[in-house]
């Protein structure tokens, strides 16, 4: 087993492509082409991390946060960063983050939390943009099955929970092959027209380059006809945060007592709120989502879940939602399952662990 295996599981439902401008998430330490012993799975990478991933022979961390968030003009151990860096390069150990790719994922660290707290009926709280790319291309009327199926397979034509979607139309193409060409019908020199059909379909913008190869491999054509416009329709199924609705409602103190109990804080930051006020329909945000609160409001949320909340957004909306601010490591504890998931779903026989130290930075005394 390569490293490039595993961090290939994970950018199949989290690529990089979907993570914020700002981060840093892929392979931080380390290449692919390393031989992996075990996986350890955490949400910091700090010294303690890398001498236990050392110490169980794990030579890949799998963290949420990135250990190297900004750039580094020296390595001297001068702090946790590169104390951090520097045991694992001596120790041969990769460091692989997820971070906003995971949280902007379909089933990403926002919708793991709406599992936990039981909602149905989940959505994405804020869908992402300019995620969606359109193929147009033509195709002689002979070879349009072989190559609209080559296309399914490659990653186009998948919209959310439906694949293989696709428009095509019915039309005659011109062309005349000069000096040089290799023609597929017609003939060096002469006008030539062919029925031909125009196939159109949707795709995942980080798939474009798989599409295009499999459409150069597979298309009879020595030219084929295509574009791919990148489109700014709402990807629905990805983004930050989600809402939901509980299977029932719930009182107001009950239901932070359950939330406080998920997602195992010993406290939370909330709004006023009416003692006999009860909640159905919940937004949550892993991490720091008070920019949401707003986007919470607007989905008829009656309860916004996230950590990192302001005083004066607990000022501003005091009485439009409840917010219920929770510790920023509780909101993202879960993202450890997640990575349990997608890779054990793949490599059902290979050695992974949770990290058994808990990188909270924060007390509650």
């Amino acid at each position: 087993m390569l490293v490039g295996h595993i961090t290939a599981a994970l950018e199949s439902e989290a690529p990089l492509a979907l993570q914020e401008s700002y981060d840093n998430c892929g392979l931080i330490i380390g290449t692919p082409a390393q031989e992996c012993t075990g996986v350890l799975l955490t949400v910091d990478v700090t010294p303690a991390i890398v001498q236990e991933a050392i110490d169980t022979g794990c030579n890949l961390i799998v963290a949420h946060h990135p250990l190297i968030f900004k750039g580094l003009k020296r390595l001297n151990g001068s702090d946790s960063v590169q104390q951090s860096v520097i045991l694992a390069i001596r120790n041969g150990i990769a460091i692989y983050a997820c971070h906003t790719s995971i949280d902007n994922a379909t089933r990403g660290v926002s919708h793991q939390m709406a599992r936990m707290l039981g909602l149905s009926d989940v959505k994405v709280l804020e869908p992402q943009t300019r995620k969606l790319t359109k193929l147009t291309l033509f195709v002689p009327h002979s070879h349009l099955e072989e190559v609209r199926l080559a296309l399914f397979d490659a990653g186009a034509g998948h919209i959310g929970n439906y694949d293989s979607c696709s428009y095509s139309t019915q039309g005659t193409g011109t062309f005349r092959a000069i000096e040089g060409a290799d023609p597929f019908v017609g003939q060096i020199g002469e006008f030539h027209t062919e029925p031909e059909t125009r196939l159109e379909l949707i795709l995942p913008s980080w798939r474009r380059h798989a599409v295009e190869q499999a459409l150069r491999q597979v298309h009879p054509y020595e030219e084929p006809a295509y574009e791919f416009i990148d489109t700014d329709n709402l990807s629905y199924h990805t983004g930050t945060g989600t809402v939901g609705n509980l299977p029932q409602p719930l009182p107001v103190t009950e239901f932070v007592d359950r939330v406080k109990q998920t997602f195992g804080s010993p406290v939370a930051r909330c709004t006023s709120f009416i003692p006999d006020a009860h909640i159905r329909r919940v937004a949550l945000c892993g991490g720091s989502g008070s920019s949401l609160i707003t986007q919470a409001i607007a989905a008829g949320a009656q309860a916004f879940v996230t950590s990192d909340t302001k005083y004066h957004d607990f000022v501003d909306f005091s009485h439009s939602i409840l917010i219920v601010d929770i510790g920023h490591h509780e909101s993202e504890n879960c993202v450890k399952e997640i990575f349990y998931r997608i890779i054990t779903e793949k490599f059902p026989n290979f050695a992974v662990r949770y990290s058994q130290y808990d990188t909270n930075p924060i007390n509650y005394l």
